[in-house]
C-alpha cells in the first residue's frame, strides 16, 4: 500500500513495496518524524554568503551543535526557542522531522502534542484533522500491521524513527525559510512472526518554515526520494537481534 499523494503528514516516509511490506509516509514535517548525526548547511564567509543571509555557497559545512544559541530542552519533549536565523531554522526542522517521524504519532494525544508544537497556527488546526482521520483509518493502520489503537501485536515492537544525515537551507528571509532535510528513516515491525520487518529508507523532505510566537514553524512540505546510497552486502539481522536493538538504544529527541 502507497500513502495517497494528498498524504496530510508531514513526510517522514512514504508507502512501501506492497500491502504487507508498507511504509508510512509519516510525518517528518517537520518532523518525521522522528538523530544526531552531523548536519550540513549553506555556510560560509562573506563573499560566499552565510546561512544567515540564506545566499547560497560552494561549500556545505557544519553548523555549530545547536546553531547560534543551545536550545534548552525538557527530557522527552520537542525543542523549542530556535534561534532566529538560517541555522535555527535548519535546526528545527530536523528535530521537527524526528518527532513527526516517531511512534509517537500513531497515538492521539501524543500526536496532538506534536502537531501543535510544530506547525505554525494558522495551518495547525487543519492539519491536526487531516493527520487525525489518517491515522484513526483501521484499514490503515492494519496494512502497517496495527490494530485499531495503534498498537503492535503482542510480541512484536513497531519501530518508526528518523534519522537526519543533513540539512540545506535553500532560501532565507528573516522570517520565512525553505529547509531541506536528508534522511534515513527505519520503520516496520520487529519479532518473531513479523509480516511487515523492519526496513530502511531514504528521502529529502522540503520544509516551508515561518517565523511565529518567537520561533521556527512548519507551514508546508514536499517530499521526494534519495539521495540513496549503495547499500554494502550486509546480512540483514534476526528479528530476536532486531527487536533487541529497538528496546536497547533509545531513539534521539533532539537531532542538533
Amino acid at each position: 500500500m502507497r500513502v495517497p499523494d494528498n498524504d496530510p503528514y508531514g513526510g517522514a516516509r512514504r508507502g512501501g513495496r506492497s500491502s504487507s511490506r508498507s511504509m508510512v509516509t509519516v510525518v517528518g514535517v517537520v518532523v518525521l518524524l522522528i538523530a544526531a548525526i552531523a548536519f550540513a548547511n549553506r555556510g560560509g564567509d562573506g563573499s560566499a554568503g552565510s546561512p544567515d543571509t540564506g545566499r547560497p555557497n560552494q561549500k556545505a559545512a557544519p553548523t555549530a551543535a545547536s546553531g547560534a544559541q543551545p536550545v534548552k530542552a525538557v527530557p522527552g519533549t520537542i525543542p523549542a526557542g530556535f534561534a532566529h536565523d538560517a541555522q535555527g531554522a535548519q535546526s528545527a526542522a530536523a528535530n521537527y522531522a524526528v518527532a513527526l517521524g516517531s511512534t509517537d504519532m500513531f497515538h492521539t494525544n501524543t500526536r496532538h502534542a506534536i502537531i501543535s508544537a510544530v506547525y505554525a497556527p494558522d495551518v495547525a488546526a487543519a492539519r491536526q484533522s487531516a493527520l487525525d482521520t489518517a491515522y484513526s483509518s483501521e484499514q490503515f493502520l492494519s496494512n502497517i500491521g496495527l490494530d485499531k489503537n495503534g498498537s503492535a501485536p503482542a510480541g512484536q515492537s513497531f519501530v518508526s524513527r528518523v534519522i537526519p544525515a543533513g540539512t540545506k537551507i535553500t532560501a532565507f528571509t528573516g522570517n520565512d525559510a525553505t529547509v531541506e532535510v536528508w534522511y534515513t528513516s527505519l520503520f516496520g515491525l520487529s519479532g518473531e512472526g513479523s509480516t511487515n520487518p523492519v526496513t530502511e529508507a531514504w528521502f529529502t523532505t522540503t520544509y516551508q518554515m515561518t517565523w511565529a510566537d518567537n520561533d521556527w514553524k512548519v507551514t508546508d512540505f514536499q517530499q521526494k526520494d534519495g539521495p540513496v546510497p549503495i547499500g554494502r552486502d550486509q546480512q540483514a539481522s534476526t528479528a530476536d537481534d532486531m527487536t533487541k536493538a529497538v528496546e536497547e538504544y533509545g531513539g534521539f529527541t533532539y537531532a542538533r
